[in-house]
């Protein structure tokens, strides 16, 4: 098998994680392929060093969330900031949300149908909610992690991710109330 064939290979294992990292980063299909494609480029050029890696999906995954991020820094208007007045952590913002990180071939159709709901209302919150929720949740970034990362307050990322979060369970309660198939089996 040639270089080529192997990094096709290569490719296809890890396509969907780059591209769902960028995705619900960006929230716009265009943007996430852009950056899945520069991720798969510097993965070209590290291809030696992947190949046979067990980190290379956590590589991967890191190159796509910073590309990512620089590419909201540089494409979207700069942050706009919040007052830090809500600045609480996760233990005093009350119930935490639970978000399965990777996608499960063994989903149930119910699961399948409740994580499409998710990541269409993540992809609708505003950047500056979806970005510092995603980092948390999904990237498993702490507070201090993400509040460097966006260059941003401590305060500020407590506060968006806390603002996200209740975006989000207001949202998703919502869709859950019209849609009576997708209720948790408590409220049917």
């Amino acid at each position: 098998m040639t270089d080529t064939q192997q990094f096709e290979g290569f490719m296809r294992n890890y396509q969907n994680m780059v591209f769902s990292t960028a995705m619900r980063l960006l929230a716009n299909p265009a943007d996430a392929e852009d950056v899945a494609q520069e991720v798969f480029l510097r993965a070209y050029q590290r291809f030696d060093e992947l190949r046979d890696s067990p980190t290379a999906g956590g590589w991967l995954k890191t190159v796509a969330a910073n590309l990512s991020l620089n590419h909201l820094s540089r494409y979207r208007s700069r942050w706009s900031f919040f007052s830090e007045l809500l600045g609480r952590g996760r233990e005093e913002a009350g119930c935490e949300m639970e978000f399965p990180a990777d996608e499960s071939a063994t989903e149930t159709g119910e699961q399948a149908d409740r994580r499409a709901l998710v990541e269409e209302a993540l992809q609708k919150l505003p950047a500056t909610q979806r970005v510092p929720l995603v980092l948390y949740h999904f990237e498993e970034l702490t507070y201090e992690e993400i509040a460097a990362k966006l260059g941003v307050s401590l305060g500020k990322a407590k506060t968006d991710i806390f603002r996200a979060r209740e975006t989000l369970r207001r949202r998703l309660r919502l869709r859950l109330t019209d849609e009576p198939r997708l209720r948790p089996a408590h409220q049917t």
